[in-house]
């Protein structure tokens, strides 16, 4: 614990969907739900005006909807969250070295560590300035707490929401958790609450006034003895500038259960791909493969190969996943799909049968396209090429000098989801409100603007097409 309140913890105020409002005009002051759209899906965030019908993250999208069947329903863009998070991230490293990301919208700072704050009021002015300067840079709030410890600065910036600031002084921490939940304290679960409810244990001063020998006798020791020191505030953990990533994963979760077990091999393949560019992105290999499968009963399995070193190579990645598919039973149905790598490292080492494995499939590919008199560049449909287009119906060369006409083919519909971003030729950047039935109905405004006007298009327009997100403030072009 330290003597005087310079540990910031900032958490910007229901990230997902504030960036969702600034970036919509028309969405602003109204009840945003950005997640999983699907009947499987669930709330990622939900704006406040979201919260006061009962709507939370983690909660099943089909019940939101029915708490707020007037909301707007809008997909994750982690993509735009990831720009503005890493322009909070460098105003926070503009502060201390000591910088420690929890979340994309969620970080510890020592302050001290950075000299720009060593007692009470320093502390105050410097977390005031970082909100004012979050807001000029962004339009988004962060609340903010400061304290002498990271768990009490967490507590402060939870208790300040939204919007807010709170500076916990030295001294007061039992005071001020006393009368508050027990749920507030870090590690204090749905079960471990229950549990302490039963035993009459509600509040932190209850929890404080049991004793840790009591709470050692409920919880046992490692979790007791932890809850007595945090019921107490004590908290002697620094911030740590270099959080090592342990894993890097993704994961589907599917509408409709998956039984086809060629489309599972494709959904795997896919997964082990996005997995890879993720890995690269972070700038690590790793040793290990894990593939998870949840099937039809919500049973989840889990397995992993463990290969002769690090790499990054999406064609090993992709061939470990496919041999992990084949000791997996997904006769009853699948649904959820996950690829991930563990082992991390920060260097490759090359397996040279994986990429003569790759090299030879490219090469049959070639091939294969060469046989079948695929001329010149293949269509929007067919960027594959030779099998792809020959099983399209389309890409067999011509017989004995005569060019085979090719049957007309119809393109597939495209997709336009709930949020996503899109421009059109005459009316400019816009996003999607919804589509159904071969229309798309788009609204078109940007950030800093008035709400926009909404019009109805053909899904196949070709006057409109996917975009990039626009940025929330500044070169809005």
């Amino acid at each position: 614990m330290r003597a005087a309140p310079t540990i910031l913890h900032l958490d910007m105020d229901a990230f997902y969907a504030s960036v969702e409002q600034a970036s919509k005009p028309s969405l602003r002051g109204k009840a945003v739900i950005v997640g999983g759209l699907g009947p499987r899906g669930v709330v990622a965030t939900a704006s406040y005006e979201a919260r006061r019908f009962g709507v939370h993250s983690a909660m099943p999208m089909g019940q939101a909807r029915r708490l707020c069947p007037n909301g707007a329903y809008l997909i994750p863009r982690f993509t735009l969250y990831r720009q503005v998070s890493d322009i909070v991230m460098a105003m926070l490293r503009e502060l201390s070295p000591l910088v420690e990301p929890l979340s994309l919208d969620e970080a510890f700072v020592d302050l001290e560590a950075g000299g720009v704050a060593f007692d009470s009021d320093s502390a105050r002015a410097t977390g005031e300035r970082l909100r004012a300067d979050i807001r000029a840079a962004t339009g988004l709030s962060g609340s903010v707490g400061l304290a002498g410890s990271k768990m009490l600065a967490k507590v402060a910036s939870e208790e300040a929401k939204p919007a807010g600031l709170l500076l916990i002084e030295p001294g007061t921490e039992r005071e001020l958790l006393a009368p508050m939940s027990v749920r507030t304290l870090p590690g204090v679960g749905p079960a471990t609450g229950e549990h302490l409810r039963r035993a009459g244990i509600t509040t932190v001063g209850e929890l404080a006034e049991a004793g840790e020998d009591e709470l050692v006798r409920m919880v046992g020791r490692a979790h007791g003895a932890g809850l007595y020191r945090m019921a107490l505030g004590l908290d002697d953990r620094p911030v740590v500038a270099e959080r090592d990533a342990k894993s890097v994963s993704v994961e589907d979760t599917f509408d409709v259960d998956l039984h086809d077990r060629v489309r599972i091999r494709g959904e795997v393949q896919r997964l082990a791909d996005r997995c890879v560019q993720r890995l690269r992105g972070s700038g690590h290999s790793g040793r290990t493969i894990v593939l998870k499968v949840r099937r039809y009963d919500f049973s989840t399995l889990t397995r992993s190969e463990t290969l002769r070193g690090p790499t990054d190579d999406p064609a090993v990645v992709r061939e470990a996943a496919a041999r992990l598919l084949e000791a997996v039973d997904t006769t009853g149905g699948v649904r959820l799909l996950g690829v991930g790598v563990t082992g991390l490292a920060d260097y490759t080492q090359e397996d040279l049968f994986a990429q003569s494995s790759a090299a030879e499939a490219e090469a049959e590919a070639e091939a294969e396209h060469e046989d079948d008199g695929a001329g010149g560049e293949s269509g929007p449909g067919n960027a594959g090429g030779g099998a792809e287009a020959e099983a399209a119906g389309g890409g067999t060369g011509p017989s004995e000098g005569q060019e085979r006409p090719r049957e007309p083919q119809e393109a597939p519909e495209r997709r336009w989801t709930a949020g996503s971003d899109v421009r059109h030729v005459l009316y400019g950047p816009g996003w999607v409100q919804g589509s159904g039935v071969g229309r798309v109905t788009v609204r078109f405004e940007r950030p800093g603007s008035e709400p926009g006007r909404v019009r109805t298009f053909r899904v196949d327009d070709p006057d409109l097409e996917p975009s990039d997100p626009l940025p929330l403030v500044g070169d809005l072009s």
